[in-house]
């Protein structure tokens, strides 16, 4: 039987002389950090105090034993960040150039002291790019030349601090006869019938070579066997009525164990198990009355993807355990996330990231990892994209959260609309990869799943690639020079990335920038703003609707208002326009350090306005006002994406500023299951077009809905009033209720617990009460709190 070594202890780390203890995996980066020799370079601006470290080489060692009894033993790299010279003693075994591959390397009866010597990434891609020749970037940053991690290079939101290490974990593998060298399983389900049809390849060692060997593999009480006299053999499994795998929200995830076994008449030698799920997964992307639609199928289900994209969730990658995984991805099913799209500049994450969607429902977007660039196809590049991709769908197929692999991000779009084309003047820029390497390695790997060329894309060049239209769309001209009202200005078939910034919770920033007075243009504040014209846009998109803000607290609060706000825009907008619109993905859930940015969740794990915002307007029901098909009239939109009929009396109210209900209606409203229905405001339940004092309010089974005929700083708000009590929650390990009874209106209230401890949590972000009305915040985390500083950390809209 193959037995393993692991190799995660005794390594050092050479610097200026000296050997470092190095954690592997790990990088150059947390190792320095570790020994005290540089900066956090996410505090402050030490960002900069740190450059110096991507810009050199490195070399890790440590002592290799001798390696056993065994006919062949092999050292396996699951990654290697990012190009490397790896010796035995004096021998040399290889080199590697790309970080999202593994490296297998015959050591059979070597030892000695084993060395891994990086090359700095800046000097592999000026190499690179020297065989190649120049192509268009969005970033001053040559990530285009090295297959490494886009953004370790610096992005909008991300530092630069391009990494050097042994990423992922390494390992002695000894075996004799034959191993599993690849398993491939491909999982249908026809006829109510599952069927895995596992296509397998291993490697022989030379005394194995001819040998008969026995592959046999289990799945949910079915069992298949079949004799190899060569090296590659399919077994297929068939299921009767296996319980079907849903994305979360339509049913259960059910997972089977699935495991194979490779044995001679000696007995095993190799064994595989994975976890997988029994669904069909489909894209339809068929025209229609509106243009060419993008609708994604599960067990014959049409789903609105509810979505977020996924960055790394730290620029030094090797810090993000199983549990900071786990953590995430369940605030995003939490937040009623269904989807997650895997941005392409960042990684192919480690198991254990979609080990936790295939148990909590969520539905994965794979990209593959090229971004905001024009590409070179030439080698060494072309060579290593394939094996690349090739590794990477094996790797995460067996998955069944897994259901679409996407080309890249932006590139298509960035040929047609920012200049490349006449700059590239005939040079390969990376159409060969997302419309011939890339399609044809699923069509041949893993048929299961849909293949789409790009986002946006779409569907062919016979459409302007970001054609809402037709196929993905991104929305950035909301945000880059637009209010965020314009969402409404068109139905994209699916939204696939658009966002609007906020900066991180009070308390992030407080850690993040040490002793710094804060202001939205103080040096630490700005560095953390990684996005051009970043602060520009937030004091635009804030004074578009409220009073410049005097201070800096007020600034903070209605950045995250507008960026809720701005998100719900999109989403209520979209999601009422189902079936022509199939999904919104949010630009975007998690930093990778903190930073102003588009997340819902900052650099420290905080939850921002927008995340709770995320949990209304994914929600399986949605209500909302929007503008009728005359752009003043408001319609009442109910969208309803559960099972069921949704039962419901709307009950519409016209109210004065100073609070006084000037006309109230009931209307009672059935909604099919997965489906949407709109009605027209009543006359005389319309606020005066105009009208700086009144508005209409809609509540449905607890969920409202606003519409104010004006922008905030003409309304005409009363001076918010309200009362505030604490009360301690039984049993509630220290929990307390924050009371808020409102005296007056209180538009899009807000308590930042954060404010009141930095480890305390709120359950729930803005909320407007009217006149008499209560809330209760449930606050966690934060010790004893008293009335006065619960008041502390409540904030609100205010008159101008």
């Amino acid at each position: 039987m193959k037995d393993v070594t692991q190799l995660d202890q005794g390594w050092s780390l050479h610097h200026e002389g000296a050997l470092l203890p190095a954690r592997v995996p790990g990088s150059v980066h947390t190792d320095l950090l570790a020994a005290g020799l540089i900066p956090d370079p996410y505090l402050g601006t030490d960002e900069n105090e740190v450059a110096w470290v991507g810009r050199r080489d490195w070399t890790y060692s440590t002592r290799l034993a001798g390696t056993g009894a065994h006919e062949r033993t092999d050292l396996v790299f699951d990654g290697l960040d990012t190009a490397a010279r790896i010796t035995l003693g004096t021998t040399e075994l290889g080199r590697t150039r790309n970080m999202h591959r593994s490296y297998r390397f015959d050591v059979t009866g070597l030892a000695g002291d084993l060395a891994v010597h990086f090359t700095n990434p800046y000097q592999e891609a000026a190499e690179v790019r020297a065989i190649t020749g120049e192509r268009p970037n969005v970033y001053p940053e040559p990530f285009q030349y090295i297959r490494k991690m886009a953004s370790s290079f610096g992005w909008d939101w991300g530092p630069t601090l391009p990494t050097s290490g042994i990423w992922r974990p390494v390992r002695l593998e000894h075996w004799s006869t034959a191993r599993l060298a690849q398993v491939r399983p491909l999982v249908t389900v026809q006829d109510g019938t599952g069927r895995v049809e596992i296509h397998l390849t291993v490697e022989r060692t030379a005394a194995g070579a001819g040998r008969p060997l026995t592959a046999r593999a289990t799945v949910a009480g079915a069992e298949a066997e079949t004799v190899l006299d060569g090296d590659r053999a399919v077994l297929t499994l068939d299921v009767p009525d296996p319980a079907l795998w849903w994305p979360r929200g339509y049913g259960e995830q059910p997972l089977h164990d699935l495991d194979l076994t490779l044995a001679d008449a000696t007995g095993p030698l190799d064994t595989w198990h994975r976890r997988i799920g029994f669904r069909t997964v489909e894209l339809d992307t068929s025209a229609d009355e509106h243009g060419t639609g993008f609708t994604l199928v599960v067990n014959g289900e049409r789903l609105f993807a509810r979505g977020v994209n996924w960055i790394p969730d730290d620029t030094l990658v090797t810090r993000v355990t199983p549990e900071r995984y786990r953590t995430r991805l369940t605030q995003a099913a939490e937040a009623n996330i269904d989807l997650i799209r895997i941005w392409g500049g960042g990684i192919y994450e480690d198991e254990a990231f979609y080990d936790a969607c295939d148990e909590l429902g969520l539905l994965v977007w794979q990209d593959f990892l090229f971004a905001c660039a024009a590409y070179p196809e030439e080698q060494p590049l072309r060579g290593e994209v394939e094996a690349e991709a090739r590794e990477n769908v094996v790797r995460l197929m067996p998955h069944p959260s897994l259901v679409l692999w996407n080309g890249n991000n932006e590139n298509l779009w960035g040929f047609r609309d920012w200049g490349w084309e006449p700059e590239l003047a005939g040079d390969s820029w990376g159409e060969g990869y997302y419309l011939g390497v890339l399609p044809r390695i699923v069509a041949e790997l893993d048929p299961t799943r849909a293949y789409s060329a790009g986002s946006p894309w779409s569907g062919s060049w016979d459409h302007h690639p970001n054609d809402p239209d037709h196929g993905t769309h991104h929305s950035w001209e909301v945000w880059n020079r637009q209010d965020y009202t314009e969402y409404r200005a068109n139905v994209p078939r699916f939204v696939s990335e658009f966002g609007w910034q906020a900066p991180p919770a009070h308390a992030t920033l407080l850690r993040a920038l040490p002793g710094e007075d804060l202001a939205a243009d103080s040096p630490g504040m700005l560095h953390h703003q990684k996005a051009e014209d970043g602060n520009g846009k937030l004091n635009r998109g804030v004074e578009r609707h409220f009073a410049p803000p005097g201070d800096f607290d007020r600034w903070h609060y209605l950045t995250q208002v507008v960026q809720a706000r701005a998100i719900a825009t999109g989403i209520e907008h979209w999601r009422s326009h189902w079936p022509r619109c199939a999904g919104t993905v949010v630009w975007q859930l998690n930093d990778c350090w903190p930073v102003s940015s588009w997340a819902a969740i900052d650099g420290d794990g905080r939850l921002k306005p927008l995340y709770h915002e995320l949990r209304r307007l994914y929600a399986d029901r949605l209500l909302t006002l929007q503008p009728g098909a005359d752009g003043a009239a408001p319609e009442v939109a109910l969208v309803n994406q559960a099972a069921e009929p949704w039962q419901s009396v709307v009950t519409l109210r016209r109210v004065s500023a100073d609070g006084a209900v000037t006309a109230e209606s009931e209307v009672p409203v059935t909604v099919a299951a997965r489906s949407v229905v709109r009605l027209a405001v009543p006359q005389a339940l319309r606020p005066v077009e105009g009208s700086a004092k009144e508005f209409l309010v809609a509540d449905a089974d607890g969920l409202r809905a606003l519409h104010f005929p004006v922008i905030d700083r003409v309304f005409a708000y009363q001076q918010p009033e309200f009362e505030v009590s604490v009360e301690p929650v039984a049993d509630g390990e220290g929990a307390v209720d924050v009371v808020v009874t409102a005296r007056t209106l209180l538009r899009d209230l807000l308590l930042q617990a954060d404010r009141i401890a930095p480890a305390a949590a709120a359950d729930r972000g803005l909320v407007t009460l009217l006149a008499g009305e209560q809330v209760r915040i449930r606050v966690t985390g934060a010790g004893p709190v008293d009335a006065d500083a619960a008041r502390a950390a409540l904030f609100c809209v205010e008159p101008a």
